[in-house]
This record gives structure tokens, C-alpha cells and sequence, in this order.
């Protein structure tokens, strides 16, 4: 009988096929915003992971970056975004994957994100922890901002990116450093694994989070928005730490949310 676990592993690890091939083949680029992507590429990925867990689950819910929907179970919800990373993935910057959350009544549950160009397969689930390539995952033990390797992303909305190079330009100055990725499911997924200390993003879809929210909190970490409610998995902000900078991110951000 299919688990929702092993649907999502196997969704990812075909989705990741089809961007792992059509790595610099890309023929079409449309515009779904002034500078927001959507290629053939990200289309054929979320047929095949969309076929798959139709296939296995033909009665749950749907929500997908490029448009796919699914039955109408109201418990149960898959969240996919088929490429993450559109932008890298057209230049051929390898920084890109598959990532696909799957949520019982509002709560995540599992989540799967895939990048096919290192191989890296992150898993985790409520309750069970967190693994990449079957390896346990545990957040860093940095317990200082002014240690932390942290990342963010950029609005595509060009009329809020004044506010997010205010919030770049604080934590920049009180941190160790900072990283623009462009893959915010790898963000979540990095911090989980320990290699980012925290990350925190103004503006992200449901698509973008909710496989990766499952992997922080299975390996230790905290989820929040950027004012330390419960983050919305519609989409909104979000803050993802090693837990231990939570409180101190809380602080140095709220000057700059608005």
C-alpha cells in the first residue's frame, strides 16, 4: 500500500530526472511576472510528479506551482513546486530541485526535496526526523547571529524589494555572512542539514515551503513568520532557524518588516 512518504520520494526522484536531462535544453521561457520564469522543463516535471501521486492518491487535494489540482479529499493536500530555481535552471546555475510537501488538515506532514544535479535526496516526516541520502539530519549548535552563515531570498514583486535590502543590509552587518541561493525549498533544506544557520524570506509561496518546513522541524529547527507567529503554509514569510538564533533573528528583523 502507498505511503504518503514513499509517493513524495518518488515524485521528487522523477521530477529531478526531467530537470536532471533538460539541463541546458531549455527551447521555451514564458513570463509569468515582470522577471518571474516558467519553463517547458518546470511543466513536464509537475506532469510526472502530479501523474504519480494522482496515481497513488487519486482523491487528495492538489496545489501546484504551474497549475495542476487534484481530487477533493478537504484532509489531505499535496503542495508541489516541480522546478525551484527556474531562474538558476535557465542560466545554468546548478542551484535548483524538486520539492514536494504533503499536508493532513493544514498541518505538514511529509516533505521531499530533490536535487538531481548533486543527487541529494532530503526526506522528512512528523514525528520520524529528517534524512538526506538515508543520513539522519541535525541543525546547527551556532548560538550567535554574529557567527551564523545565514541566506534570504528577493521578492519578484520589485516594488517590496526595498524593504527585503533593508533586511539584507542589517543582517549582513550582524552576521558572519550572507547568501542569495535563489532555491528557497534548498535553503530550508540546507538549514536543516546544518550548512546554513538560518534563513528568513519576506515573500514565498505555499509551493516554496512546505516540503522544507517538515525537514526543520524534524531535525531540531524552529518555523516561523518573520514576527514569530506560526508561518502560513498559503505563503506569506518565513523565518527557519537552528532554533537557538530564533529569538535573536526575531529581534534584529523586526525593525526592517516594514
Amino acid at each position: 500500500m502507498a505511503t504518503p512518504r514513499a509517493t513524495a520520494i518518488e515524485a521528487a526522484l522523477a521530477g529531478g530526472r526531467i530537470l536532471r536531462h533538460g539541463i541546458g535544453q531549455v527551447r521555451e521561457v514564458r513570463h509569468k511576472g515582470e522577471i518571474d520564469l516558467v519553463t517547458e522543463i518546470d511543466v513536464a516535471s509537475e506532469r510526472a510528479v502530479v501523474e504519480i501521486i494522482r496515481e497513488r492518491f487519486p482523491r487528495h487535494r492538489i496545489l501546484a506551482e504551474e497549475g495542476s489540482v487534484g481530487g477533493d479529499d478537504p484532509h489531505s493536500r499535496w503542495i508541489i513546486d516541480p522546478l525551484d530555481g527556474t531562474t538558476n535552471y535557465t542560466h545554468g546555475f546548478p542551484m535548483f530541485c524538486v520539492s514536494v510537501g504533503y499536508e493532513e488538515d493544514g498541518e505538514p506532514v511529509v516533505g521531499a526535496i530533490y536535487d538531481p544535479l548533486r543527487d541529494e535526496l532530503f526526506v522528512g516526516e512528523r514525528g520520524c526526523g529528517a534524512s538526506v541520502n538515508g543520513r539522519a539530519l541535525a541543525v546547527s549548535s551556532v548560538d550567535r547571529v554574529g557567527q551564523a552563515l545565514l541566506a534570504t531570498g528577493f521578492p519578484y514583486d520589485r516594488a517590496k524589494l526595498p524593504r527585503a535590502l533593508r533586511q539584507f543590509e542589517r543582517l549582513s552587518r550582524s552576521s558572519r555572512a550572507v547568501r542569495r541561493i535563489g532555491s528557497a525549498a534548498l535553503d530550508l533544506a540546507y538549514v536543516a542539514a546544518g550548512r546554513l544557520d538560518a534563513y528568513w524570506e519576506a515573500s514565498v509561496n505555499a509551493w516554496d515551503m512546505a516540503a522544507g518546513v517538515v525537514l526543520v522541524r524534524e531535525a531540531g529547527g524552529t518555523t516561523t513568520s518573520l514576527r514569530g507567529d506560526v508561518p502560513l503554509l498559503e505563503g506569506g514569510d518565513i523565518l527557519a532557524t537552528n532554533s537557538r538564533l530564533h529569538p535573536e533573528m526575531l529581534d534584529l528583523l523586526a525593525p526592517v518588516l516594514e
